[in-house]
């Protein structure tokens, strides 16, 4: 069979990776795979092309804030993906993420339409049912068509203009007529909002996201070096935070540190952080890195890994820890939770009457409870490693996804 996948990335971030161990695997088996990305480095590989053009794609970014319109531009680029695709005649075409500025996915799609060439879409966020939202929060307005967005200005970000009425509208037709196989989700929380969308109609599936467990994100011996180099004590106790832009708002990167300064006695590293600024003496701050055995280091040297997102749909970064022997906690919201049931992870939701500011100090009392509740279970590395593995190795993810592939 010959399948083309589509990204925003390839080979580096959550669902670059994810594409990445698909294509190999098929390829390994003898399915002919291609990988067709929007940004990122340009990766030297047969079979993998990066149809996006970096310079239409700021164009794209500042005309979506200027005019409140994401996805309608960027036509060299749509342009040169719907030729790739013309020239390679994919048997199925399995879509992740269109946003980013990279793709007009009103032509591409329209283009898939009329060709009738079968699709596998996998929803990382809820984007392809909102206006122009990665994630609602509380919002229900999708629900009712959009506009009078509350996140007018958060990704996908417009400075003034609301068009999300407008643009789900569109997404709405676009989505019309095509070939759906299959819509897959990574959790539970994802699959179950878009049944209560205009998608409702689609074979709707869960396929947990999964990652190399052998190669990359096993337990690593224990590294003095690692933590000598950040002046962290041998008997510290470390608590691990990894996110790209972790100090964005979404990523909850404050909330970390002011978890912190709250426990002075215990190490707290960020990656994915500005490393210039400087914060309490038991906070080390590292910069986003795409070197994978230096996540594993990191993960397999911390006691807890803690995210703090206020959404997330089934975050890689959790599973990667895991796989790393790590336990997680972290706040309950979206699919986070569903990464690491009970007793891998802990994970709290504060929901007391008052202001934000009484909210936000008893949901800091509450991590800080959850960090001392997890701890205190003593699981070994092997436990949890054996749990990761047998639900996150991407062998598991594969063979569900050729189960969808060849279905009738």
């Amino acid at each position: 069979m010959k399948i083309l996948l589509i990204d925003v990335n390839c080979k580096y971030s959550s669902t670059g990776k994810i594409v990445y161990d698909l294509y190999k695997r098929l390829n390994a088996d003898g399915h002919e795979a291609r990988i067709a990305y929007g940004r990122g480095d340009v990766i030297d590989e047969p079979g993998i092309y990066k149809f996006g053009l970096d310079w239409e794609t700021k164009i794209h970014a500042a005309l979506a804030r200027i005019t409140g319109k994401n996805g309608c531009y960027s036509p060299k680029s749509t342009a040169r993906l719907i030729d790739y695709i013309k020239e390679f005649k994919p048997d199925l075409i399995h879509i992740h993420e269109l946003h980013a500025y990279f793709v007009n996915h009103g032509v591409l799609l329209r283009f898939l339409k009329e060709q009738q060439i079968p699709i596998v879409w996998t929803f990382h966020c809820e984007y392809m049912y909102t206006g122009k939202c990665g994630f609602a929060y509380e919002c229900q307005g999708y629900r009712s068509g959009c506009g009078n967005c509350p996140y007018i200005r958060e990704y996908v970000s417009s400075l003034k203009l609301d068009r999300t009425a407008k643009l789900l509208a569109e997404k709405k037709a676009s989505m019309e007529g095509l070939n759906i196989k299959s819509i897959v989700t990574p959790s539970k929380w994802l699959a179950d909002k878009t049944k209560e969308t205009y998608l409702y109609k689609y074979n709707i599936q869960v396929i947990h996201n999964g990652i190399d467990t052998d190669g990359i994100f096993y337990p690593r011996p224990a590294d003095p070096e690692l933590r000598r180099q950040y002046g962290i004590g041998e008997k510290d106790k470390l608590i691990l935070a990894v996110a790209p832009n972790i100090m964005d708002v979404r990523k909850g990167g404050q909330m970390v540190l002011d978890l912190a300064d709250t426990m002075q006695d215990t190490q707290f590293v960020l990656v994915g952080a500005d490393e210039t600024k400087r914060y309490s003496n038991n906070v080390q701050l590292i910069a986003r890195t795409k070197d994978q055995d230096e996540l594993a280091r990191w993960y397999s040297e911390a006691d807890l890994f803690i995210i703090c997102s206020k959404a997330e749909n089934f975050p890689t970064t959790c599973i990667e820890a895991l796989c790393c022997g790590t336990p997680v906690v972290g706040l309950d919201e979206c699919g986070t939770k569903e990464t690491a049931p009970e007793p891998y992870g802990t994970f709290v939701k504060v929901d007391i009457a008052g202001d934000a500011d009484v909210k936000y100090a008893a949901t800091l009392e509450a991590l800080k409870a959850a960090t001392s509740t997890q701890l205190e279970r003593g699981l070994t590395a092997e436990d949890i490693r054996k749990f990761a593995v047998d639900s996150y190795d991407n062998r598991v993810m594969y063979a569900n996804y050729l189960q969808i592939y060849f279905a009738d």
